[in-house]
């Protein structure tokens, strides 16, 4: 299990299973990497992004991790506060309201290096899953 945000580092293979109660289910395939930047970690997340039978689409998005204290705090890229959660528990959970939508998500790291993060999204127009794996593209 990590204790910290360094050892989140590098590249993993990212794939995540996509449930919308509301739309087509999706998948997307890809790869997240933590960058340091002097601060924390640079995160970001590329691949394909398929939603029912369209076409795959080309999907990024980029967050910065930064460590507070024994938790990672994770921001948006313009550096509004996103959730915190702590690399130490197995099952840690976190809530993130934006109105009138609530976002939790729970970080299972108990198979490290290898981790996972389930989102359950709700909202008057959302309601939607996503499971991300994250595995290590070294080896390790």
């Amino acid at each position: 299990m990590p204790r910290g945000l360094m050892e989140f580092a590098g590249e993993r293979t990212l794939t995540r299973a996509i449930e919308d109660h509301f739309g087509p289910l999706g998948w997307f395939e890809g790869a997240a990497t933590l960058t340091p930047d002097g601060v924390g970690f640079i995160y970001t997340e590329a691949g394909l992004l398929t939603l029912g039978t369209a076409a795959a689409l080309q999907a990024e998005r980029c967050y910065l991790w930064r460590a507070d204290g024994r938790l990672i705090e994770v921001l948006f890229h313009d550096h509004r506060p996103f959730h915190r959660f702590e690399a130490h528990a197995g099952g840690m959970r976190e809530r993130h309201c934006c109105d009138p939508d609530i976002y939790d998500v729970v970080y299972a790291l108990d198979d490290w290096p290898t981790w996972r993060s389930n989102w359950t999204v709700t909202g008057p127009r959302k309601r939607y899953t996503l499971r991300s794996d994250y595995v290590p593209t070294n080896g390790e």
